[in-house]
């Protein structure tokens, strides 16, 4: 009688476990190589006189064999990014899952963890939508080591100092999202680490 209750407890563990992962899809675990360019794994550059260094990082980690770290100099009036997704620049940065995979109505948030610490940097993090147009939220690095941030799409704000040149300006979240980028913004140094980035259903 005890091996039935216990193999049966083990049952409800095991199904508890599996509904807990697939509260979440995973876009992006940083795992693999780590690479910039026309054929990186990464999108990512600066310009105006900010600087920015992306690689593997294996020793400040939060799942998995390694991060994506970041190592910055924002100055003002320069800008930064790190983006990962489809119709980008770097052929090899695609996520996980294709966006014409992903059934949209069982998620209404992303999420991602970030290693901070404590330095005030202010990050955004931007989704483009099916029409192109960039959407934005803030978060600052007021902690220290990891914490996830989650994301309701309803809390994403349209760029007003930006937008792509093919961006519809409709001011419609229109779904599917096509990728996201981060941005430590200005005026800000040091060093941030990212990883495993998901859809969410809240």
């Amino acid at each position: 009688m005890k091996k039935i209750v216990f193999s049966i407890t083990g049952v409800l563990m095991l199904a508890a476990i599996c509904f807990a992962q697939d509260k979440g899809l995973l876009l992006d675990d940083f795992e693999g190589a780590l690479s910039g360019g026309p054929d990186g794994t990464v999108d990512f550059g600066a310009g105006n006189g900010s600087s920015l260094e992306v690689t593997a990082a294996a020793d400040i980690v939060h799942s998995g064999k390694q991060s994506l770290k970041a190592n910055f100099d924002a100055v003002t009036g320069g800008y930064m990014y790190i983006a990962k997704g489809f119709g980008l620049d770097a052929k090899n940065s695609a996520w996980l899952v294709k966006p014409q995979d992903i059934d949209w109505k069982k998620y209404n948030a992303i999420s991602f963890y970030m290693f901070g610490a404590d330095t005030k940097t202010k990050v955004a993090i931007d989704i483009k939508d099916n029409g192109n147009e960039m959407w934005r939220f803030m978060v600052t690095d007021d902690f220290k080591g990891w914490k996830k941030t989650v994301i309701p799409f309803k809390d994403f704000f349209v760029r007003g100092d930006w937008q792509p040149d093919n961006a519809d300006k409709n001011a419609v979240l229109d779904l599917p999202i096509k990728s996201y980028q981060l941005e430590p913004l200005p005026p800000a140094k040091g060093t941030l680490y990212f990883d495993q980035v998901e859809l969410e259903q809240l």
